[in-house]
């Protein structure tokens, strides 16, 4: 018996060896240098807001079209490491029948998929939120995993405000970033922890910066108390900018430097990368403070700077193609 009991144990041991190997490998990967992640994630209501822009309906087949269109752009590989899909789009194929999970690995790209149900409001705590969507993970992930997908995505959503954001509100979504994080890294899939301190308000660089260092704490607090392996994520989190209203927008060499200042506070260097989310930052602005933190701080810190953008990489593609077959090149060009 004991022995039967030892052989299931060296069975299990050498299966979870293998697991933490390939998530760290995924993780590895997903922050190349010279290549980032597109999300490509929005749901059914985000997309309807960029289709509108452009006149076009939002209908299942012109999502697959112009998702099709992104994934099928020559040469996407060679600057783009990883791409997040929506549960729509993980089942979707080209018009040829061939999935775009597989699809994406012709191209050399990891697939991924987006996990969290959306932030909903957190009861007794007005104008915060929590994001949902825990319930029935670990089958979902399961799933995900049977149709190719490598990595996941989870996003908490901190507002900065009148009163808030509350230590409560950040502990309550730090605590769910974890609690998926275990449950990714349990079925073999690598976990992205986006905790994003949303841009939007009148506040100042320096009050991002404060309420930013208080959440990547927390974050890694609950993170540690729930056995992640930090060599085995990517973390996906916002640079310490300016309130979008706010009359005082700080330029691209305060954003390096305030965002490294906060990071190295409160991430460990086990982490192997950081993702920056573009959260509303124009395609520019957001290119320019992630190439002022590479100029300014490669090789001093322990992580490896990239960008996991989604408005800010497909925004002149979209206006490209405009819902029209005959500007799918000039879309994929753009």
């Amino acid at each position: 018996m004991l022995l039967f009991q030892k052989s299931i144990l060296s069975r299990e041991s050498v299966g979870g060896m293998h697991m933490t190997k390939e998530i760290r490998k995924t993780a590895q990967a997903m922050v190349a240098d010279g290549k980032g992640i597109l999300a490509m994630d929005e749901s059914h209501s985000t997309i309807e807001k960029r289709f509108k822009e452009i006149g076009v309906e939002n209908t299942e087949e012109n999502r697959r079209k112009y998702r099709q269109l992104l994934i099928t752009a020559p040469g996407l590989g060679k600057f783009i490491s990883g791409a997040i899909l929506f549960d729509e789009t993980i089942r979707q194929k080209t018009n040829d029948g061939i999935p775009f999970p597989k699809v994406l690995e012709q191209q050399g790209i990891i697939p991924g998929i987006k996990v969290d149900k959306g932030a909903k409001p957190l009861s007794l705590f007005p104008n915060e939120t929590i994001t949902e969507g825990l319930d029935g993970l670990r089958e979902r992930l399961q799933e995900y995993r049977s149709l190719g997908a490598k990595f996941a995505k989870w996003r908490a959503v901190i507002t900065i405000g009148k009163d808030i954001p509350t230590k409560a509100c950040i502990k309550a979504n730090a605590h769910a970033l974890a609690r998926y994080a275990a449950l990714c890294q349990e079925a073999g899939i690598t976990p992205f922890v986006e905790p994003e301190v949303l841009m939007d308000g009148s506040h100042s660089i320096e009050t991002c910066l404060e309420v930013t260092t208080q959440t990547l704490a927390i974050v890694f607090k609950e993170l540690k108390a729930l056995k992640i392996d930090l060599k085995g994520i990517v973390l996906k989190p916002n640079m310490v900018v300016s309130g979008i209203s706010s009359p005082d927008q700080a330029g691209p060499e305060k954003v390096a430097e305030l965002t490294i200042k906060c990071f190295k506070e409160t991430v460990s260097p086990k982490v192997p990368g950081i993702a920056f989310l573009s959260g509303g930052q124009s395609d520019e602005s957001a290119t320019l403070n992630l190439n002022e933190m590479n100029r300014k701080f490669k090789g001093q810190v322990p992580w490896k700077l990239t960008f996991s953008y989604g408005r800010a990489l497909q925004r002149a593609a979209l206006k490209a193609w405009n819902g029209g077959d005959a500007n799918i090149k000039a879309a994929q060009e753009a």
